[in-house]
């Protein structure tokens, strides 16, 4: 049997679940189903169990704009963000559109029925199952949940001892009085060093080349100032405002004065250090500040556990495991009882579902994307992802809003469909920006940007803010298909949306 749904939401992670939110709050009275492809809700906070997980940017903005974040602390760890995601679901009565173990597979656009035909397997019970709907919604993020990236490294075959990958952390692993190495630099080996070196022998960090860190306390006082002396929503919006404001003004300055930001952030890494560290060798990175994401050390915790020689960071290169840890190609060992090698991600677009339009099947990689939401060709289709250089709800909020624009102008004007008609010319570039491994791995497979307004990602929340929630829906952009029932005659009528 074929069910049929107004609105098909592809992921039950945060982006998910805030979009089922502002659906069910623009359009109470509609259907809707979330399709979720693993047994539980909440995406990325569910999957990740390291120690220490935790947010990489402030709750205030991470968190849901109509819901606010009224934890004490706005550097949470993930079993607080997952209480938060799945609290949120129950509130706004969309637990019940919730179907886990649905992995979609295809979703194939007809444009005569003007409806989405999507096939998802029942992982629990080994069947198929399809839906129908007029809007399908992907917010199944940018990496691959079943499996991370880690290089093959020579000689893993014979470390005695054991090697994880961050993603798929086991239960059993007991690091207390142990040799760590976590290999990496990024985000998930800045939050594992510290968390693991509480109880480890030591842990020392292993890096190619160095990111850049920086400290922010995990508790916000002013925030707390402010919650004592105004109204809940009043306190919310001003620390969240701050925060948009700092953190964009930050990132303009590293784009336009990268030099003193780089200056700036070396002095402030090297106070948190012993006298004498060799800043410039591991805390000094080859690339300029939001080149690639800046990594966040709450209450400058990692530099802490150097200081405390609990933890210590070794730059250089895999020579090759050997029975009892880590050979380097300068020659020195390290040993190790556990290895983590937090090496990266595998960036998969889509959920790797494969999409057709009137039996044609689409290349993603081929694809426009239409003001960092919509994909150029491709009708009646939203894709959720944020930001890079700020927190990932803030652009999520205002895709759904601009996507409940959409479909509330679409049915006053009796359209049945919207596609973004792919630009006719001009120089196309890469969605992200960022220079990090995994985006240089897996970004051809995401949709290009162009370089005007509608088809650019501009990064930037302030512009973005007006351009969705203010700016005209007609940009001649959007090419509209009149419903059925509304046709002026049997031959099919369209138009630029209006």
């Amino acid at each position: 049997m074929i069910e049929h749904r107004d609105v098909i939401i592809v992921g039950a992670g945060l982006s998910g679940i805030g979009a089922a939110c502002h659906f069910r709050r623009k359009f109470p009275a509609r259907s809707l189903a979330i399709l979720e492809g693993r047994a539980a809700i909440g995406g990325t906070w569910d999957l990740f169990r390291y120690p220490g997980v935790r947010s990489d940017s402030d709750m205030f903005t991470l968190g849901y704009s109509f819901r606010p974040w009224e934890g004490a602390e706005a550097i949470a760890d993930g079993p607080s963000i997952l209480r938060y995601i799945e609290d949120t679901a129950r509130e706004f009565a969309i637990a019940g559109d919730i179907r886990l173990n649905h992995r979609v597979t295809t979703a194939a656009w007809d444009s005569e029925t003007a409806l989405w035909t999507v096939t998802a397997r029942r992982t629990d019970v080994g069947e198929d199952v399809i839906l129908t709907a007029r809007f399908l919604w992907v917010c199944t993020g940018y990496y691959r949940y079943d499996e991370g990236f880690t290089p093959q490294f020579p000689g893993a075959e014979d470390f005695e001892g054991r090697i994880v990958h961050p993603q798929h952390w086991p239960e059993d692993l007991d690091h207390a009085g142990k040799r760590v190495v976590v290999i990496g630099s990024g985000a998930t080996a800045v939050t594992l060093v510290p968390s693991m070196a509480t109880t480890a022998g030591h842990v020392t960090m292993l890096q190619r080349s160095p990111s850049y860190i920086a400290a922010a306390p995990r508790r916000d006082r002013l925030a707390d100032l402010l919650h004592r002396a105004l109204p809940k929503s009043l306190a919310h919006n001003a620390i969240r405002w701050r925060n948009v404001v700092l953190d964009l003004a930050m990132f303009q300055l590293s784009r336009r004065r990268p030099s003193l930001v780089k200056a700036l952030m070396r002095r402030e890494t090297a106070k948190r250090l012993p006298a004498g560290y060799d800043v410039a060798k591991h805390f000094t990175p080859n690339y300029n500040p939001w080149d690639q994401r800046v990594c966040l050390a709450p209450d400058g915790d990692l530099f802490a556990a150097i200081r405390d020689g609990k933890a210590s960071v070794v730059t250089d290169v895999v020579d090759t495991f050997t029975p009892d840890g880590i050979r380097l190609k300068s020659g020195d060992e390290i040993a190790a009882d556990i290895v983590v090698t937090a090496t990266g991600l595998n960036m998969l677009a889509l959920g790797e579902m494969e999409v057709s339009v009137d039996g044609s099947s689409i290349d993603i990689g081929s694809t426009v994307s239409y003001k960092g939401m919509m994909l150029s060709g491709v009708p009646n289709l939203f894709l959720t992802l944020g930001y890079t250089n700020a927190s990932w709800t803030l652009k999520a909020d205002l895709i759904s809003r601009y996507a409940c624009r959409l479909i509330d102008h679409m049915d006053s004007n009796h359209h049945s469909s919207v596609t973004p008609l792919p630009p006719a010319d001009g120089e196309l570039a890469p969605l992200m920006d960022l220079t990090s491994g995994y985006v240089r791995r897996g970004i051809d497979q995401f949709p290009k940007q162009g370089i005007v307004a509608s088809w650019r990602q501009h990064q930037n929340y302030l512009r973005d803010l007006r351009l969705f929630t203010r700016g005209p829906l007609d940009d001649h952009v959007l090419f509209a298909s009149v419903a059925i029932g509304q046709r002026p005659s049997v031959g099919r009528s369209s138009k630029t949306l209006r």
